[in-house]
């Protein structure tokens, strides 16, 4: 049973522990709606892909990776397939070395098992415990969590906004930013210029990222790779294996293993 978000977050907040763990499983495309916690969390996946929205981006987070959600960060998740999900919290003052902004992350093998094994612990551990050098194992490990490029961000720009929401609900779509231009009756300079300011991103990365993370939630409910990269605009195959290998670093096959 799920216990209801109201519930779940008097229960991590009121707490006065420095580190604590939760595990909580999640039905398919169930969706928890914006909330924020007073502690730091790791939202972690060991099974399924999550959708984090959060200020102006949106995360895909497929299992072994995490997101980074800082203390006070207003955010939501979408589940892709069914989730079992595995956080940790931390109390603010707990360590300064955390990071300060909301991220994407790689969750070691150790911190994995660490985060495992911790859920069941009893968090009025006495300090010389093993629980408690646990946990204080599963806080260093939180303080080297290398970054990984899993952010889509979500522009403001009313213009530029209608344009990356028509490439999410058609990421096949192969308009050129010439095109784009003559729809909006705006010149093709300033609409590249706005996509700069408003996603760090020139059109045609903001597309391409749109594109890979879409790839990364079929990849995860068992779509073929020849299925996805014609839907999603690629020549063949080879090709978005390419383009995802130069993004991710590995292969499709090899990013889920």
């Amino acid at each position: 049973m799920i216990k209801p978000l109201h519930s779940f977050l008097a229960e991590i907040d009121q707490g006065g522990w420095s580190v604590r763990s939760s595990a909580t499983d999640y039905p398919e495309n169930w969706f928890i709606p914006p909330h924020s916690h007073e502690k730091h969390q790791l939202i972690y996946a060991i099974e399924g892909v999550m959708v984090v929205h959060a200020a102006t981006s949106q995360w895909t987070v497929p299992p072994s990776r995490g997101i980074w959600m800082p203390s006070g960060e207003v955010h939501s998740i979408r589940c892709v397939g069914a989730i079992k999900m595995r956080s940790v919290f931390v109390r603010p003052d707990a360590s300064l070395d955390l990071p300060a902004e909301t991220r994407a992350v790689s969750v070691s093998a150790l911190l994995s098992e660490l985060i495992k094994v911790s859920v069941d612990f009893d968090f009025s551990c006495d300090p010389d415990s093993r629980e408690a050098r646990v946990l204080r194992l599963i806080l260093d490990e939180l303080t080297i969590l290398p970054t990984l490029p899993l952010n889509l961000p979500q522009p403001t720009d009313q213009g530029i906004n209608q344009i990356c929401s028509a490439l999410q609900r058609d990421p096949g779509d192969g308009s050129t930013l010439s095109d784009w231009s003559a729809r909006l009756n705006l010149d093709a300079k300033t609409i590249q210029r706005r996509f700069r300011k408003e996603t760090g991103m020139t059109f045609g990365q903001w597309r391409q990222q749109a594109r890979l993370l879409l790839a990364l939630e079929r990849i995860a409910v068992g779509e073929k790779i020849i299925d996805i990269a014609g839907e999603l605009g690629y020549d063949s195959p080879s090709a978005f294996t390419t383009m995802f290998k130069k993004q991710f670093g590995k292969t499709p096959s090899d990013f889920f293993k």
